[in-house]
């Protein structure tokens, strides 16, 4: 129900836009929320927005760099990742939470994406 694309090899500095399709049941109503995980570490959370869009979070790591928008018509959510850094490299994943914010209670999970970052 969850689609993610726009994953990727790119090199230090550059950009990607990650895009979650979501289909079948309608989550305009529910926190939309990007994770990652990289090779031997646990997935943690990136960037969350609340239901209307009307509030944000991004984890300190990525501060400055990513961007979490949404469509809610259109039912997508985005990640624009600008000035990429070798530890970005991981399987990004979107997720919904079944409340209208945060990520405490995710009931839908999509599938990951690579992105990949060389130095």
């Amino acid at each position: 129900q969850l689609q993610a694309s726009g994953g990727g090899s790119v090199q230090a500095g550059g950009s990607l836009r990650l895009s979650c399709a979501a289909s079948g049941r309608i989550f305009s109503n529910n926190a939309m929320n990007w994770f990652r995980q990289a090779p031997g570490k646990e997935r943690g959370i990136v960037a969350s927005i609340s239901w209307n869009g009307g509030s944000t979070y991004y984890a300190d790591s990525v501060k400055g760099r990513f961007t979490i928008s949404r469509d809610r018509v259109k039912n997508m959510v985005y990640l624009q990742m600008n000035s990429l850094k070798p530890e970005d490299t991981a399987v990004y994943y979107c997720a919904a939470n079944r409340k209208a914010a945060g990520w405490d209670l995710i009931g839908t999970w999509g599938q990951g994406t690579q992105v990949t970052v060389s130095s």
